[in-house]
């Protein structure tokens, strides 16, 4: 695949968004894990992490796609930062299975969820997600079947990886996780529902022995539909991508090469922009914390520029006063 300009461009653009977004919601969930001290609050910032992490990764192929055809790069540094990508890609996706097992502990056994879910526990299983990220990443430089032969620059994911990578990660890793995110879906689906029709019988009982009839929580709902959005997400993100990898394994004669990279792979990366984004607007919490921080942005602002204003206005206000005791003093003088 040769370089390109405009790709270059959305590239660079892509990555500034997804560093900027993913970080921004790290800054404020870190916060939340100071006030609240929540193990999902955990887990929601190592997604920012990761994709944070994805969109640096990618910022480095953006030299590539801007740089002359006649100097690319070494075959050895390019494996390195699509090992980078694809293990900061791993991540973001583990992360979201994780959330979503999370989510359904929560709701499956919630006397259990309090029990297990520790912070040891939580470290863990962070610990064992981005090992087994890396190795995802890196297995292709250990495995020479799933390493190209050739290279040409400038580099790209199959510029160094073979298509049996993909097939790989698609029949072992992909699929089985998505079928597993369905079983969760499902299942919570049913727990929410099942807990739904116990509040409505407790206040109809209530409303007719006259009662006060409590209000109604959909938190379990929320949680559902959280994960059912995240799920939706990663999903109609990177499958397009990972089903035209089988295809070009399976057709040889198929040069797919060039939509793999410039478009699919591109809306499997954007996936690390649509994260923050709904977790700013699905969580409450999030939500309301980058509120506060943009008021108190804002604030500080404002008495950034209410301090330079009275600055100003006092060097303005002994400018005056001296051209006042020269003008009084000249008659003075002549007198």
């Amino acid at each position: 695949m040769e370089s390109s300009f405009p790709f270059g461009v959305i590239l660079a653009v892509l990555a500034s968004l997804i560093i900027a977004a993913n970080a921004l919601v790290a800054m404020a969930v870190l916060f939340l894990i100071h006030k609240n001290d929540s193990v999902s609050l955990c887990f929601t910032l190592n997604l920012a992490v990761a994709d944070t992490l994805l969109g640096v990764a990618i910022s480095g192929l953006v030299t590539d796609q801007l740089s002359s055809p006649a100097r690319p790069t070494q075959k050895t540094l390019c494996s390195l930062r699509m090992a980078f990508v694809t293990s900061s890609a791993a991540a973001s996706v583990l992360t979201v299975m994780l959330i979503a097992f999370e989510r359904y502990l929560a709701i499956k056994q919630p006397l259990r969820y309090f029990q297990i879910m520790k912070g040891l526990v939580a470290g863990a299983c962070i610990a064992g997600l981005w090992l087994v990220s890396y190795i995802i990443g890196f297995l292709p430089l250990g495995v020479p079947i799933f390493q190209q032969t050739t290279y040409q620059g400038p580099c790209s994911f199959f510029a160094v990886f073979h298509p049996r990578f993909v097939l790989t990660l698609s029949c072992v890793g992909f699929f089985p996780a998505l079928l597993l995110f369905l079983f969760f879906y499902c299942d919570m689906l049913k727990i929410a529902s099942t807990h739904s029709q116990q509040i409505r019988k407790m206040e109809h009982a209530g409303a007719t022995a006259g009662s006060y009839r409590p209000a109604r929580t959909p938190s379990d709902f929320k949680a559902v539909l959280t994960v059912a959005v995240l799920t939706g997400s990663f999903t109609l993100s990177w499958t397009p991508f990972l089903i035209t990898g089988i295809v070009q394994v399976a057709c040889q004669e198929c040069h797919l090469y060039l939509v793999l990279e410039r478009y699919l792979w591109l809306l499997g990366v954007g996936n690390s922009l649509l994260n923050p984004l709904i977790y700013a607007y699905r969580q409450k919490e999030v939500r309301q914390q980058l509120y506060q921080m943009a008021l108190g942005v804002k604030k500080g602002l404002t008495s950034l520029g209410l301090l330079l204003l009275a600055r100003n206005g006092d060097e303005k206000d002994l400018r005056e006063r001296s051209c006042h005791i020269a003008t009084i003093s000249h008659p003075q003088l002549d007198g």
